[in-house]
C-alpha cells in the first residue's frame, strides 16, 4: 500500500509521496476541527487495517485528515506534518519505523498482536501499545483523539503565550514613549520657536531657505500634534482604568441575592 491522503472535506490539502503538501500549497490551518499538524498518519502494510481505522473514526463527530502510508515509504516521509502516527500490527521493519517516529517527535500508537505487545513495550517504552483484542478499535479512537486534543490545546497555549509576549513588548514601548514625551515636547518647543523667529525676519533668508524653514515649522507642528494625542490617549486610558476598578469594587461589595 503506497501513501494515500484521505480528505474528509474539500478543504483538505493533498500530499505528495514524502508527506509535504502537493503543488507547493500551504496547508489549511484547520481541518474538521483539528489543526493540519494534528492529522493522523496510518502506517500499515495491510489495506484492511487502514480501512477499519478510518471507517470507525468517520463515525465520530470530529474526523481528522488521514494519510495512509506503507512501511517502505517511511524512510523519506516528513512526519512533522502529523499529530500522531498509528502503526498496524504487521508493519515491516517496525523498529526502524518507530525510531524514525521518535526522532520526529510525534507520538506513536502501536497496534500489536496479543502476544507481541509486551515485546514492543520492552523495546520501545515511549511508544503507546494497544493489544489487538476485542474492542481495540474503540479504544484506539479514544486514545488517539485524546492525544490530538492535547496537542491542539498545547498549540493554542503556545499561541496565547506569543500574544502575551507581543503585548508586553508593545506595553514596554508605549511606557517608554510616554516617559520620553516631556523631553520630546521640550525639543519641539525649541524647534518651533526658532523656526518662528526666522520666519518673522523675511529679509534674513533667501526664498529657498525660507521655504525650508517653513517646512521645518510645519513638520514640527505635526509632531507636536502627535505628542498631544499621546497625552490624550494616556488620560483616556487612566479614566477607563479608574472606571473599571470602580465597577469591580461595586460588584464585589454588592450583596449576593438570596444570601
Amino acid at each position: 500500500m503506497n501513501e494515500k491522503r484521505i480528505a474528509t472535506e474539500s478543504t483538505s490539502t493533498p500530499q505528495s509521496h514524502n508527506g509535504h503538501p502537493a503543488g507547493g500549497q500551504n496547508p489549511p490551518e484547520e481541518t474538521n476541527g483539528f489543526a493540519v499538524n494534528e492529522a493522523v498518519l496510518i502506517i500499515a502494510d495491510e489495506a484492511e487495517f487502514a480501512r477499519s481505522v478510518v471507517g470507525r473514526w468517520q463515525m465520530e463527530r470530529i474526523v481528522p485528515a488521514f494519510t495512509l502510508m506503507s512501511s517502505d515509504l517511511c524512510q523519506t516521509a516528513n512526519f512533522s506534518v502529523h499529530g500522531i502516527a498509528i502503526l498496524g500490527p504487521r508493519v515491516r521493519g517496525r523498529e526502524a519505523v518507530l525510531s524514525a517516529l521518535e526522532n520526529s517527535g510525534i507520538p506513536a500508537l502501536v497496534v500489536a498482536a496479543d502476544g507481541d505487545a509486551s515485546q514492543v513495550r520492552s523495546v520501545r517504552p515511549r511508544a503507546l501499545v494497544l493489544r489487538q483484542t476485542d474492542g481495540w478499535l474503540d479504544v484506539l479512537i479514544q486514545m488517539a483523539g485524546e492525544i490530538l486534543r492535547r496537542a491542539e490545546a498545547q498549540r493554542y497555549l503556545q499561541h496565547a503565550e506569543q500574544v502575551v509576549a507581543a503585548s508586553q513588548r508593545h506595553a514596554t514601548l508605549g511606557r517608554y514613549m510616554l516617559e520620553m514625551r516631556h523631553g520630546l515636547n521640550n525639543c519641539l518647543t525649541s524647534v518651533l520657536g526658532n523656526a518662528e523667529l526666522l520666519l518673522l525676519e523675511p529679509g534674513m533668508l533667501s526664498a529657498e531657505a525660507r521655504d525650508q524653514v517653513h517646512t521645518i515649522h510645519t513638520m514640527a507642528m505635526r509632531m507636536h500634534e502627535v505628542m498631544q494625542r499621546f497625552s490624550s490617549l494616556e488620560s483616556e486610558m487612566q479614566f477607563a482604568e479608574k472606571g473599571s476598578h470602580s465597577e469591580t469594587a461595586r460588584v464585589s461589595q454588592s450583596p449576593v441575592s438570596g444570601a
